[in-house]
């Protein structure tokens, strides 16, 4: 069975930090492509920042320069450290996990973790 368990997630003033984490289960993360996603009541859940098993990463553009995706595989668990936190971050915040080749394609989900940012 798969996994995606985040944590981290809670209450900051605005200019605070939080990092968040996402262990897996069941599954090799290392090849797979990871994904930090949030949504904020409201509105579409969107892409916040990516890192592909190659380790190449991309971020939203409100998010560059303050938001940096990282990855364990030994410990096989991918983590966002937000710096400068702004109450526009406040959303839940979800880990995915997308492995595709030609045949096959994995799409996994967890379960989220709040951030509220306070002004």
């Amino acid at each position: 069975q798969v996994q995606l368990v985040e944590s981290g997630g809670g209450l900051v003033q605005a200019g605070g930090s939080l990092r968040l984490s996402c262990a897996a289960s069941g599954i090799i993360l290392s090849i797979y492509h990871m994904g930090w996603y949030r949504q904020a009541p409201g509105k579409q859940r969107e892409l916040v920042a990516g890192i592909t098993s190659a380790g190449v990463t991309n971020y939203a553009d409100s998010v560059k320069g303050r938001f940096t995706i990282s990855r364990d595989n030994a410990k096989n668990t991918v983590y966002l450290q937000m710096n400068g936190l702004k109450p526009d971050d406040t959303a839940v915040y979800y880990c995915n996990a997308v492995f595709s080749t030609s045949l096959v394609k994995r799409d996994y989900w967890g379960q989220g973790t709040q951030v509220t940012v306070s002004s």
